[in-house]
C-alpha cells in the first residue's frame, strides 16, 4: 500500500470504470448468478464440463498491446484529450509496478503485480479483448455451448459430438503465446468451480 502509485491506481481503476466500455459479456458476476443461467442450458448425454486455469495470469498480462487495447475503447467514447490523460496515466502506472514480500521490494520484469488497485482492470481489457476477437468465434459456432470465466478461472460446457477436451485445450492455449491454459476436467459428472459443485 506504500507504494507511489497506489493511491492514483485506486482513482484510475474509478475513472477507467466509468470511461471504459467494458462489456462483461462472459463473466461470472457471481455464484448466484452463474447458478441461475447453468439452469437455463439445455443439456443432454453428451455434454461434459471443464474447466481451465490461467497460468500465472498477471505476470504474463502483455503491457503494450493491453494499452492499445484500452487507446481503442476509450477512443470509442471518449476524445482525444480524455483518452491521451488516461494512457499516460496507465503506462506510469505499469511502469511502476512494485510490490513487498517479507519486507523486500520487488519489480516483475513483465505484466503486472499482483494485489496492485490496477491489476484486475489490465486483466479485464487484455481478456475480454482476446474473449471477443478468438472465444466469440468458437461459441458462435456452438462448438461450445456455455463459456464463463472469473477473473482467471474458466468454466467450459461443451458437447462431445462436435468437440473434445484435447481440441478445446489445443485452440485456447493458441490464442496468446503470453497464456498457457491449465485444464480440469470433470469427474463422476461433476465439477467444482466458483464455489460451486456442477453436477
Amino acid at each position: 500500500m506504500n507504494a507511489p502509485v497506489y493511491k492514483i491506481s485506486k482513482l484510475l481503476v474509478n475513472r477507467l470504470n466509468n470511461l471504459l466500455n467494458l462489456r462483461n459479456h462472459y463473466n461470472a458476476k457471481d455464484s448466484t448468478a452463474l447458478a441461475n443461467d447453468l439452469t437455463k442450458i439445455k443439456l443432454d448425454e453428451n455434454h461434459r464440463m471443464i474447466t481451465l486455469d490461467i497460468k500465472d495470469l498477471y505476470v504474463n498480462i502483455p503491457i503494450q498491446e493491453t494499452l492499445r487495447i484500452a487507446k481503442t475503447l476509450l477512443l470509442e467514447n471518449n476524445n482525444e484529450n480524455t483518452t491521451k490523460q488516461m494512457i499516460t496515466l496507465l503506462e506510469v502506472i505499469l511502469q511502476q509496478n512494485y510490490f513487498s514480500f517479507f519486507n523486500n521490494i520487488y519489480q516483475p520484469e513483465k505484466g503486472v503485480s499482483m494485489g496492485s488497485p490496477i491489476s484486475n482492470m489490465v486483466a479485464e481489457i487484455f481478456l475480454q479483448d482476446l474473449e471477443n476477437t478468438h472465444l466469440k468465434q468458437i461459441l458462435d459456432k456452438q462448438n461450445i455451448t456455455f463459456y464463463t470465466r472469473y477473473v482467471d478461472d474458466i468454466l467450459l460446457i461443451y458437447n462431445t459430438k462436435h468437440t473434445t477436451p484435447e481440441i478445446i485445450q489445443s485452440y485456447i492455449n493458441k490464442m496468446h503465446p503470453n497464456l498457457q491454459f491449465t485444464p480440469t476436467l470433470e469427474h463422476n459428472n461433476s465439477i467444482s468451480f466458483f464455489d460451486l459443485l456442477i453436477i
